[in-house]
């Protein structure tokens, strides 16, 4: 029984072998003979073989029927209309919404049957349709999206379930990429339901689960129910992640100076928005990072005294209506350098920054020191000093220099060997101590302590002092007296 091999090259880059067996013209063998088989040989940018892609209204094919040629080549080109059916000579309107490319060679030779005696057809993909996808759940912007094929090296690139999140505008910090749910409608029966999971294609780098998506496929990323700051980082760095350095709204309560609404963008963005809503301050560097915890405290003023960075929390919407609740522990950020604990956030999250119980002095200093804690603090300076009131320093500033940023001790009146320091706890006690003064120590607890946001230094007057205000308190009352037996000369 002799052999016929055809090559068709395809406009999509795909080459298509084809061989059939064919009896004696005379055989009756030949009659309705079923569609040729088919080898593949796919250029490396393809993604349309035949037996996966399914044809759809605005594919661009070429039909070519063995020894027709009046109905093949140039001839045998057409579109598939907007309903899913071709129409073809002699046979008419012939439907193939859904079919894949062997399928609708089969039912096209079948139709042909009754008018050739050698009715083989092989369909070529000349043109692929733009794909019409749903991604929904939590992405930037769920919806409808109509994605175009990409062109390379004479094949056809399909859209991946990545490149779509990208258009999507990307995963939000609430997505669970562990079970993407891809639902593909199938041409007979219920859609079938495919979970990709995307943590194993970010870890091991497998392309397999960088799933090739279909014309009708719609895209479902559920809200993680556990998230998990370490891998919420991870996937910040992903080609599908949110756009870096894109200002968020959020709000922070509780223990900061200001709180509030915020817009919130990454510390490095060039068009960067800090402040409250409305306004905004450029930076100059292109360098784009996604906006954090840290940054919506500074902006807000930074954190107060009383703030426990410990038992921060963070409040997230999901897509579905549902709510998320993130702890934060910057704590271990600032004693082990936890970087993990600087939580990314996203446009709808409130901080929630509560009032600790009890701070220790080493705490309390560490903490005044960080990147989000205010750049000064007030401390209050009354008594006997040359400009008493409130003075502003830098955190951790020692009492020695907030006494001389109230222009220091009033030589003629103060007591200079102490002053009274007044110090509030975060369980609302107040502390007074007397601190002994030597401007020749260091920073230390017990002669030269650093100064906490509104403390109280008190400086008391010298005995000279004391007993000279006593004096003119129980003269001053003479004084008219005095003044009233001048006029008389007396």
């Amino acid at each position: 029984m002799p052999i016929n091999f055809r090559v068709l090259a395809s406009a999509t880059g795909l080459t298509l072998l084809t061989f059939t067996a064919v009896a004696h013209p005379a055989s009756s063998a030949t009659r309705g003979l079923s569609s040729p088989g088919t080898l593949y040989a796919l250029n490396s940018s393809t993604a349309v073989p035949s037996d996966t892609y399914t044809l759809g209204a605005g594919d661009r094919i070429q039909i070519d029927i063995f020894d027709a040629p009046e109905y093949s080549g140039d001839r045998g080109r057409t579109q598939v209309l907007v309903d899913g059916t071709l129409n073809l000579p002699l046979v008419g309107n012939v439907s193939v919404k859904g079919m894949t490319l062997r399928q609708a060679e089969a039912e096209l030779s079948k139709r042909y049957a009754r008018y050739f005696k050698r009715s083989i057809v092989t369909i070529t993909l000349l043109s692929a349709r733009p794909l019409t996808i749903g991604i929904l759940g939590e992405v930037g912007r769920p919806g409808t999206y109509t994605i175009p094929l990409a062109t390379q090296d004479g094949g056809t690139q399909f859209p991946t379930l990545t490149r779509a999140l990208q258009t999507a505008g990307g995963i939000t910090q609430a997505a669970d990429v562990r079970r993407v749910e891809i639902r593909r409608p199938q041409r007979v029966g219920p859609p079938q339901i495919i979970t990709v999971d995307l943590w194993n294609y970010f870890q091991s780098g497998n392309l397999q689960s960088d799933l090739t998506l279909r014309d009708g496929d719609s895209v479902f990323i559920a809200a993680n129910p556990n998230p998990n700051l370490a891998e919420s980082l991870q996937l910040a760095d992903t080609t599908f992640a949110a756009e870096k350095g894109k200002p968020v709204n959020i709000a922070i309560v509780g223990e900061v100076f200001r709180p509030g609404a915020y817009v919130v963008a990454g510390a490095n963005s060039k068009n960067a928005v800090a402040g409250s809503l409305g306004s905004t301050a450029a930076v100059t560097s292109t360098n784009d990072k996604p906006p954090t915890v840290t940054q919506a405290i500074q902006i807000a003023g930074g954190i107060k005294p009383l703030a426990d960075i410990r038992k921060i929390q963070i409040r997230r919407l999901t897509r579905a209506g549902g709510q998320q609740t993130i702890d934060v522990d910057l704590m271990k950020l600032l004693q082990a350098g936890d970087v993990q604990q600087d939580a990314i956030l996203q446009t709808g999250d409130t901080i929630t920054i509560p009032t600790a119980t009890s701070i220790s002095a080493a705490e309390a200093s560490k903490i005044a020191s960080a990147s989000f804690s205010p750049d000064i603090i007030r401390v209050n300076v009354v008594g006997e000093v040359r400009q008493p009131g409130v003075v502003q320093v830098p955190p951790n500033t020692p009492l020695n220099q907030a006494l001389l940023a109230a222009g220091g001790f009033d030589n003629r009146r103060a007591k200079k060997n102490s002053v009274e320091l007044i110090h509030l706890n975060p369980d609302g006690t107040v502390v007074r101590r007397k601190v002994a003064i030597d401007f020749s120590k260091g920073i230390n607890d017990q002669t030269n302590p650093a100064m906490q946001n509104n403390d109280i230094i008190v400086v008391g007057r010298s005995g000279l002092a004391a007993f000279g205000d006593t004096i003119g308190n129980v003269l001053n009352p003479l004084f008219p007296l005095a003044s009233f037996l001048n006029i008389f000369g007396l």
